[in-house]
């Protein structure tokens, strides 16, 4: 059994460099997989499944190809890519995730899976906007709006939210420790995976006094991540990606 995770990738048309590595990445190194997982933010906006960004087609088709290989696939919505819902599931062969989930590793340990968004508690203002729009009432009049104004929309809110970050302590854009201790406690747990915060790295801690672990996958930017999961255990992985490619 291999297990791979990524997260973050933040595909855009602006950014074709990240949508080469990953068809590359479906292609060659997700083959090797059972499983994928993806983990949010894949995508740096979706405003919904009848209106994916220009050139999403080939990574919608690369992945139902990888499905149609053997490889199970996972979806786990970001804060980014929240509105992915079941077409784009039933087109890709993707299952989607709830937003906190336990799995069992290939080497039979027990695994939080989480975005990692909702773990930032010290960030008042960003989680009530994610409460808003969690909400199925919130999605379902955005969904019925025009696809221009639903493209207006998405640009207003990420270029608040990328202002906003700006201005934001480093402490307050990251995880609170206590929330990821309650975490692991209510899923009885040990293992913690997310992404989000954008700082790839694994975290040893004490939770009751049984040692934990929580391990961050980064974001594709200039560097691509991925966690890779065998029987003999997990690595954290990261490759350059070449913008010239």
């Amino acid at each position: 059994m291999r297990q791979i995770f990524i997260s973050d990738l933040h595909l855009q048309h602006e950014r074709p460099d990240l949508s080469r590595a990953f068809l590359h990445f479906l292609n060659v190194t997700a083959r090797q997989a059972d499983q994928l997982y993806l983990l949010g933010d894949i995508f740096e906006a979706w405003i919904g499944d009848d209106s994916p960004f220009p050139g999403t087609e080939p990574i919608l088709e690369a992945l139902s190809a990888l499905n149609g290989q053997g490889v199970e696939l996972f979806f786990q919505h970001g804060n980014r890519d929240f509105l992915v819902g079941d077409s784009f599931a039933r087109q890709t062969g993707c299952t989607l995730l709830p937003e906190s989930l336990c799995i069992t590793t290939a080497d039979d340990r027990r695994l939080l899976l989480m975005h990692g968004d909702q773990l930032c508690t010290d960030d008042a203002e960003y989680q009530q906007f994610r409460q808003m729009v969690r909400d199925p009432q919130w999605q379902r009049m955005f969904l019925a709006k025009p696809v221009e104004e639903r493209l207006a929309i998405a640009r207003q809110i990420r270029d608040t939210s990328k202002a906003r970050g700006r201005e934001k302590a480093s402490y307050i854009t990251d995880v609170n420790a206590e929330a990821v201790e309650q975490a692991l406690r209510d899923a009885n747990s040990e293992l913690l995976l997310h992404g989000h915060t954008h700082r790839p790295a694994i975290h040893q801690m004490e939770v009751d006094g049984q040692q934990g672990t929580r391990i961050v996958l980064g974001d594709w930017d200039k560097k691509g991540w991925y966690l890779d999961w065998t029987a003999d255990g997990y690595r954290l992985i990261d490759f350059p990606i070449d913008s010239g490619a």
